[in-house]
């Protein structure tokens, strides 16, 4: 049987048949807000058996039910349950000891004010909830119609009709106190319903009407994230993420919720990473730090002078931190004190075995430049004498 949130198949008669997809729904309504009951293969003794369980409703809302009865229920099953004023049908999505330690999560009391569920949805009543479902978007295209006649300040995401088509709930976001009680005269005329408005943030916006996040999944609100807690700008400086809110901000115009994910992991390894407040005093200059690997436990640190960033253990940084706290300045970043060099050695070594070279070379040259003219000059004065042979 297709769920009516399913579009990928319809039969002649209008009857969603189902995507077909073998237990996973390719449009996300099926498996929405779905749980795993670990302990449903577990028997547990008879007479300690928890009988309140869990039931969903449209786009995961979840509520507690007392199975006053004693009907064979299974996960998934779909029951009709008293609700004030009615009923309504919703499927169980868990029960057992499991629920026990939901109730308790939620701080929900196991007392009479819990409502009790009344027998296993036969099909009449999924057919009738079915036909009641059908009136929820022109509804909403309806209402948002009179709001804005009405100039009101609120945006309408969904609205939620009740099984025996007697009252319907209509989730709403608004920045500012919404004065709704003309709407309420109106929607209650035209529609012949009991209204219920219901105030949602936009985090809770965005689970309802689902999507795909930057991970390429879909969104944890809309999928298992049912409780939501505080995001600020400081889980992202702890983590070293770039404060741009188009990066930073989710689909509801938000903060990410997964930025508390890893923020214990990165609170843990920044214990051993110091603080630097100010740059780092060395005899080379002040050296300014420039990048921090948190789980690599290295800090880059560069002078104003240079472009090279230089890599430092943290172990290092403390020490030279402890250093410039005593009024002490290390040479250079990696080392505290330079040995004494002598004149030959050094950098300037290799010049100065040049210049002995050159200068034992040009007084060769010089040796060989004068041999060379004594030599020219001594044939000359030779060539100058008489030859006595040849005038005798």
């Amino acid at each position: 049987m297709g769920c009516a949130s399913c579009s990928t198949a319809v039969g002649e008669d209008g009857q969603v048949l189902g995507c077909k997809n073998n237990g996973g729904c390719s449009s996300g309504g099926c498996n929405k807000m779905n749980v795993f009951d670990w302990l449903s293969d577990m028997e547990g003794p008879a007479q300690q058996y928890f009988d309140i369980v869990e039931v969903r409703f449209k786009n995961g809302r979840k509520e507690f039910f007392r199975n006053n009865n004693d009907l064979d229920l299974t996960t998934g099953d779909a029951v009709v349950v008293d609700v004030p004023n009615g009923h309504h049908v919703g499927h169980v999505s868990l029960q057992g000891e499991l629920v026990r330690l939901q109730m308790k999560k939620r701080h929900v009391k196991d007392d009479d004010e819990i409502k009790a569920v009344y027998r296993i949805a036969s099909q009449k009543d999924l057919d009738k909830f079915r036909d009641v479902k059908k009136r929820e978007m022109p509804t909403l295209y309806r209402t948002r119609q009179i709001i804005q006649d009405l100039k009101l300040q609120m945006k309408l995401t969904d609205i939620e009709y009740q099984a025996d088509n007697t009252k319907a709930t209509f989730y709403y976001s608004a920045d500012d106190r919404v004065d709704f009680r003309e709407l309420i005269k109106l929607l209650a005329s035209e529609f012949k319903i009991r209204v219920e408005m219901r105030q949602i943030s936009l985090r809770q916006e965005a689970g309802r009407l689902g999507g795909i996040g930057s991970c390429g999944r879909e969104l944890c609100c809309s999928t298992w994230l049912g409780e939501f807690k505080s995001v600020s700008t400081q889980a992202a400086r702890y983590q070293n993420l770039s404060l741009n809110p188009s990066k930073l901000s989710g689909q509801c115009g938000r903060l990410k919720c997964c930025l508390n994910y890893e923020l214990d992991t990165y609170m843990d390894a920044l214990k051993d990473i110091p603080d630097v407040n100010r740059p780092l005093e060395t005899q080379q200059g002040l050296a300014k730090l420039q990048k921090t690997d948190i789980f690599r436990k290295i800090m880059w640190f560069g002078y104003d002078s240079e472009n090279t960033w230089y890599p430092l253990d943290v172990k290092r940084v403390h020490e030279i931190l402890e250093m410039n706290k005593k009024g002490n300045k290390p040479v250079t970043l990696a080392e505290d004190v330079v040995d004494d060099v002598q004149e030959d050695a050094g950098l300037n070594s290799d010049l100065i075995a040049m210049d002995k070279k050159f200068s034992k070379g040009q007084k060769k040259n010089k040796k060989k430049r004068n041999k060379r003219k004594f030599n020219k000059n001594r044939r000359k004065d030779q060539g100058n004498r008489p030859n006595n042979k040849k005038d005798n």
